[in-house]
């Protein structure tokens, strides 16, 4: 099924555009790190280069973040709000894949400017299995506010599933976008085209996995009520 690319909103355009120069210390310190990671495998930067590349001290960037992986985490945490940010009103008539399909293509209009950062990333993540299960746990965190910005239920144990079946989804993706060089994205769009399609009925496997509990729960009640009006009454 072809897909039309994601709406180009005002909000979205300016993604695109280069990065407003970071004004904060904590935005120094991300952008740095960033910097840093589209030229070395993850495991090879250190405080130090941090600290040196976002011109802070040590002291400043153990009061703004206590590890490498939680400077990843407020990136990650930044992107959400930038997606989150945008208009999406205009989706809400369309079916849940199409609506979902928009979110994550403007998540990687988002992310265009560290598409090296994140190829890097990825590599380290094949190498480091550690690595892979934390920014695991980052991810699926994160594509829960994609589904709900997508209009789709992401909470309680069912929204957690589909989050985390999201999260390995985008992550097959991005291999592909990151490599992408085509201005169209249609790599990319197939890609998460296909993604969207195997998850559509993955989710459908789990939306009944996750009723089974209950449902036996009233199977059960059911068999206690059956049970007390066969006894014998009492003499």
């Amino acid at each position: 099924m072809a897909r039309r690319p994601a709406r180009r909103t005002a909000r979205t355009a300016a993604a695109r555009s280069p990065a407003v120069p970071p004004d904060s210390e904590r935005d120094k310190i991300i952008a740095a790190f960033l910097a840093l990671l589209a030229e070395r495998p993850f495991a090879e930067i250190g405080f130090g280069d941090i600290a040196g590349r976002a011109g802070v001290s040590l002291a400043q960037l153990r009061g703004e973040f206590g590890s490498a992986l939680a400077i990843l985490a407020a990136h990650i945490k930044a992107t959400d709000r930038a997606v989150l940010a945008q208009d999406f009103s205009d989706m809400a008539e369309e079916p849940a894949r199409e609506r979902l399909f928009d979110v994550l293509m403007r998540r990687l209009e988002v992310l265009a400017p560290h598409r090296q950062a994140i190829a890097s990333l990825l590599r380290s993540a094949r190498r480091h299995p550690p690595l892979a299960l934390a920014l695991n746990g980052l991810a699926a965190r994160s594509q829960q506010w994609m589904l709900t910005a997508a209009g789709i239920n992401a909470s309680g144990p069912g929204g957690i599933f589909r989050a985390q079946g999201l999260a390995v989804l985008f992550a097959s993706v991005l291999r592909t976008w990151v490599e992408d060089e085509d201005p169209g994205q249609a790599r990319t769009m197939a890609a998460l085209d296909r993604a969207l399609a195997r998850g559509q009925r993955l989710a459908g496997f789990l939306d009944d996995l996750c009723l089974i509990p209950s449902r036996i729960c009233r199977l059960r009640s059911r068999r206690r009520r059956s049970d007390k009006s066969e006894r014998p009454a009492a003499a």
